[in-house]
């Protein structure tokens, strides 16, 4: 059985790649504020799992904190243990979203091909994370999806972000996820409270227009 999306506001996902335990609190905490409600913190971060157990602590309980980069069963049951409940892959690994459905977590690998993307549905992902987006392009997403059940999440990811969101919704793709457009190693919280409430306010204007 698929684990369903939350229904949520804004179907962003801020990716915190490199974000520090020490900073987690103050950054997690803006994005919350300003509207974000799916946080990914990449196991190739410094101490990941601390950083995602400290998130999902302070998390109100329509947030979804969870790992990105998550390549093995045992990064799904380290992440379980920290109070995760997202888990994303650049790949589709069976095994992996098995283990991460079966702890109840949403789950989001990466394709690029209609062959991973059936895999990756008959799996039980929750969703499709089509990355790198810059590659394909809203067509290329577009054309896949036609052969995707219906209720399957699709989500552009690499490459997106408040410059270029219009490009995607209009197509009807309105999940994403961000990255360095959101948070990279050295901006503040406060930095990061800005470009959030720029992307939050530029997606607001890209459904708006679609």
């Amino acid at each position: 059985m698929r684990i369903p999306f939350p229904s949520i506001k804004y179907p962003l996902v801020a990716i915190l790649r490199g974000l520090k335990p020490e900073e987690t609190h103050d950054v997690v905490s803006v994005l919350i504020e300003t509207g974000f409600r799916a946080i990914e913190i990449p196991l190739n971060s410094p101490e990941p799992f601390k950083s995602i157990e400290i998130a999902a602590k302070l998390a109100p309980a329509d947030c979804l904190i969870g790992a990105g980069t998550v390549l093995s069963v045992d990064d799904v049951e380290n992440l379980d243990k920290a109070g995760g409940k997202l888990m994303v892959s650049p790949n589709v690994d069976v095994e992996v979203i098995t283990a991460a459905r079966e702890k109840g977590m949403v789950t989001l690998p990466g394709v690029l091909t209609p062959t991973e993307a059936l895999l990756a549905a008959k799996a039980g992902a929750t969703g499709l994370k089509f990355f790198p987006a810059s590659i394909i392009g809203p067509a290329g997403i577009v054309a896949i999806r036609t052969i995707l059940p219906k209720d399957l999440l699709v989500a552009a990811v690499g490459g997106v972000s408040d410059k270029n969101f219009s490009d995607y919704t209009k197509a009807g793709i309105t999940a994403f996820g961000l990255g360095t457009s959101l948070y990279k190693p050295g901006l503040t919280a406060a930095e990061v409270k800005e470009r959030a409430i720029l992307t939050i306010n530029a997606y607001d204007a890209a459904i708006k227009e679609a």
